[in-house]
């Protein structure tokens, strides 16, 4: 994968003594730094010159959250009377933005703060994760931190995955997922992580990776990086996430799974989880401004009854039905779940579809 290296760091007052702010600035002493009051000054410099996204991943913003980084996570949630199946996820905003460059990245049409930004007051993060689960012993939480950033794409530079690691080993009613596209899991062979981590990865076929996943790491890069953890003892993980339909999807996708499963034993598998490209009509635009040669805004894409456009409901639970029979040809059992799709098209695929918090809380249980 493309390594990440900013063209200039900012520091952002509250976060100077930080032990993610050190982490960075001893491993770049030759990129310049600034001082800054708040990160909202460079905002509205940024509105004065129109940048584009891709210059704007040059600057790294080391920034204080002062919200909460805890919450749920808002895609399963009722949107518009709409209600998907619920995995009763939760996630950590600790950083925002990804230098990698995914055709159909939501961030693109997402985020109204366009630079990369890593919030580097981490003991606050992990006091507020100690109270929240202190004051519910009895709930078991899955988190996880992909949602505005790869888990790991930044973790040479900022180490933040050690101190997020050994605080789950210690927990006794959370699981921790680190999701990425990335092969930068060096930091966490040697941690104590107790089997409270797992570390997930995104996957396509090779012609996805290669045509729409730019700066990434390879699949064969992925799966390699996925042996490393799982020799290291970590549970992994994979998300056949975002699905694409194309003309030879199905043979190319049996073979990633038939791929998979020569590389990692599935016993090491905690889930897989599957989900079909959806887009706004905001980022559809966007895509084919930024990525003028990617076919898949052109795609048989229909708005549907959540405000995103998808492929239509044969063609998904098509798409499904092949990839879980796959799967279930290699390990009967390994926990398998669709995501953002509502019942009725779980019971085409699965025959069942959970009730309320029912997924979220039978994923966990497989660790515990």
């Amino acid at each position: 994968m493309k390594e990440y290296k900013p063209e200039k760091i900012f520091v952002e007052r509250g976060v100077e003594d930080s032990l993610i702010t050190r982490n960075v600035l001893e491993r770049l002493p030759e990129v310049p730094t600034e001082r800054i009051e708040s990160r909202e000054s460079l905002l509205e410099e940024s509105q004065r010159w129109t940048p584009t996204l891709s210059r704007t991943k040059k600057w790294l913003i080391l920034a204080q959250y002062k919200g909460h980084f805890f919450k749920a996570c808002p895609g399963t949630r009722a949107q518009k009377g709409i209600k998907n199946v619920c995995c009763n996820y939760f996630v950590i905003n600790f950083a925002s933005n990804c230098h990698m460059e995914c055709s159909y990245c939501y961030l693109q049409s997402h985020l109204n703060f366009p630079y990369m930004i890593v919030y580097a007051n981490s003991d606050d993060l992990l006091s507020e994760l100690q109270r929240t689960f202190s004051e519910n012993p009895h709930h078991l939480f899955r988190i996880g931190t992909g949602e505005l950033a790869d888990s790991l794409a930044l973790d040479p530079l900022t180490s933040y995955s050690i101190p997020l690691v050994q605080f789950f080993a210690g927990q006794k009613n959370a699981i921790l997922e680190l999701k990425t596209k990335s092969n930068c899991v060096e930091n966490l062979l040697d941690l104590e992580h107790e089997g409270r981590t797992v570390v997930s990865w995104s996957i396509n076929p090779r012609f996805i990776q290669e045509k729409e996943e730019h700066k990434t790491a390879t699949i064969r890069e992925r799966f390699r990086a996925a042996k490393r953890c799982v020799r290291a003892g970590y549970p992994v993980a994979f998300h056949l996430d975002p699905m694409i339909f194309y003309g030879s999807w199905e043979t190319d996708y049996e073979d990633l799974i038939e791929e998979l499963f020569e590389t990692i034993p599935a016993t090491s598998m905690a889930w897989i989880s599957i989900g079909s490209l959806r887009l706004t009509s905001q980022l559809k635009e966007i895509m084919r401004k930024r990525f003028p040669s990617s076919p898949l805004p052109l795609g048989e894409l229909v708005p549907t009854e959540d405000g995103k456009m998808r492929y239509f409901k044969p063609i998904r639970v098509l798409m499904y039905r092949r990839v879980l029979g796959w799967i279930r040809e290699k390990h009967p059992t390994i926990p398998v779940y669709a995501c953002m799709e509502r019942p009725d098209v779980w019971m085409k695929v699965f025959q069942s579809a959970p009730a309320e918090k029912e997924l979220g809380e039978a994923l966990v249980q497989f660790l515990v």
